[in-house]
């Protein structure tokens, strides 16, 4: 966090799925569901073409942590979506904690196309960690 904000969220990146997450995200708006206005989406096809570089920029950029709303066992694209989400999650994590950062900046879970309740609880649990975080 930078210095000079007081009681500010931390900056969220959150990488959601066009067709699956992105629906429970813009749903959560239109039921005026509250989470932090720190909160960043960026749509992609499926979450398993997230690339670790682009989560490693993110942090770097000034992100606090990153979030991948994946699409589970819904995606369009192919079965195994969620594996090949997960191993990237991994790997990236490991890529932080190789380089002094806290993996717990990544976070990823399966949001369905009806899921903003689940969304907000996420984004709202992960910003909790990253203040936290951030005090320490």
């Amino acid at each position: 966090m930078e210095s000079g904000k007081v009681n500010s969220s931390p900056k969220i990146l959150v990488f959601s799925t066009e067709k699956i997450s992105d629906p429970a995200i813009d749903m959560a708006g239109l039921l005026k569901l509250h989470y932090p206005s720190t909160v960043y989406t960026i749509p992609v096809p499926c979450s398993s073409a997230i690339k670790p570089r682009w989560i490693i920029h993110a942090l770097e950029q000034g992100f606090d942590g990153v979030f991948i709303a994946a699409d589970g066992t819904d995606c369009p694209y192919g079965e195994t979506c969620t594996e090949k989400t997960g191993e990237i999650v991994s790997a990236t994590q490991q890529i932080l904690k190789d380089n002094g950062m806290d993996p717990a900046r990544l976070k990823m879970a399966a949001i369905c196309s009806v899921c903003s309740e689940p969304f907000v609880k996420h984004v709202k649990s992960f910003t909790e960690y990253l203040s936290k975080a951030s005090k320490e």
